[in-house]
């Protein structure tokens, strides 16, 4: 990762942990829950799916930085996207912190932040919880998705 990047991901990986966007129920909307039993970290999704499209997205969440991070930023790339559109972006997001892909960077916006955490296993599940959760949340399986 070059020292631009590390910038960029302090900067933005701080930013969406401190002032998370889309932290908040949604009334009325599929909901799952996740949980990492390696950090901690707890999150519950909420997504309100119309006619085929991610109406909204919103989370709450207890736990790492980066967890927090990942769903606050995963909540602003999935508004308007097509169930089809996010489950491509799922699987680009997975493949590029799993595997720190960069050929997979273009089009992801600031999700490229996340880039490096495939050089630290314990912190991909970190990244990828909120998006696991969403997932089951979209496909409305009732039980609770864990990390492990």
């Amino acid at each position: 990762m070059t020292s631009e990047m590390r910038r960029l991901y302090h900067k933005v990986i701080l930013d969406h942990s401190k002032q998370p966007r889309n932290f908040r129920r949604l009334a009325g909307a599929r909901m799952a829950e996740g949980y990492n039993p390696l950090c901690g970290d707890k999150v519950t999704v909420y997504v309100d799916v119309q006619d085929g499209t991610v109406r909204d997205v919103a989370f709450q969440a207890s736990g790492c930085a980066l967890s927090t991070a990942s769903a606050s930023l995963m909540s602003e790339a999935l508004k308007g996207k097509s169930e089809a559109e996010a489950a491509q972006l799922f699987d680009r997001f997975h493949t590029l912190v799993t595997a720190g892909a960069p050929a997979l960077a273009a089009g992801l916006g600031e999700l490229v932040v996340f880039a490096g955490v495939s050089a630290f296993p314990s912190r991909v599940k970190c990244a990828i919880l909120a998006w696991q959760t969403l997932r089951a949340a979209m496909k409305g399986d009732a039980a609770t998705v864990s990390t492990e």
